[in-house]
């Protein structure tokens, strides 16, 4: 059982080291999506990633683990997490020591990485309505304004003025 525990705090201790990666990850992401760098965009995201899938298979790892020290304490494996193991073992102050402080630890370290997505989440909706913004722009320079010319059932025919300045003939 003690090496359950032992494991698990392993287990969670990697999780928020890999969370710290993630959140420097973050902020290196930032500063990449305001200087519009779309190649280094990519090879960060590259690392995330990967970062990414070590960070599930961690928690995959976390979730075998506290079923096997549920199925030890003889609880439902579905049921059991970090919160009321630490709960059940508190005639083992040790333990939950290292289970709380691990807990904490993580719980912080995503609160941080959370906060830094919201922030990239913002940046990245602000780049797209700039990028909307310049299309239509671009767009609307190329394009002359429809006349009002109707069809016989009285819809617009959404024909163009000419483009070429002048129609007047020599």
């Amino acid at each position: 059982m003690a090496s359950l525990v032992e494991e698990l705090v392993q287990v969670l201790n990697n999780e928020t080291d890999i969370y710290e990666q993630l959140v420097k990850i973050g902020f290196q992401k930032k500063d990449i999506l305001i200087n519009a760098d779309i190649p280094a965009l990519e090879a960060l995201t590259e690392k995330e990633q990967a970062l990414s899938d070590q960070l599930l298979s961690e928690s995959n790892r976390q979730v075998a683990l506290l079923g096997d020290i549920a199925n030890v304490l003889g609880k439902g494996s579905e049921q059991m997490t970090v919160t009321k193991l630490i709960a059940a073992l508190a005639s083992q102050p040790e333990a939950v020591k290292q289970l709380t402080d691990a807990k904490e630890q993580l719980l912080d370290a995503a609160g941080r990485m959370q906060a830094i997505n919201f922030q990239n989440e913002a940046l990245l909706k602000q780049a797209i309505e700039l990028t909307e913004f310049d299309i239509t722009l671009f767009k609307s320079l190329r394009q002359a304004p429809e006349t009002a010319n109707y069809n016989r059932n009285a819809y617009n025919t959404g024909a163009l003025l000419g483009s070429s300045g002048f129609d007047a003939k020599q």
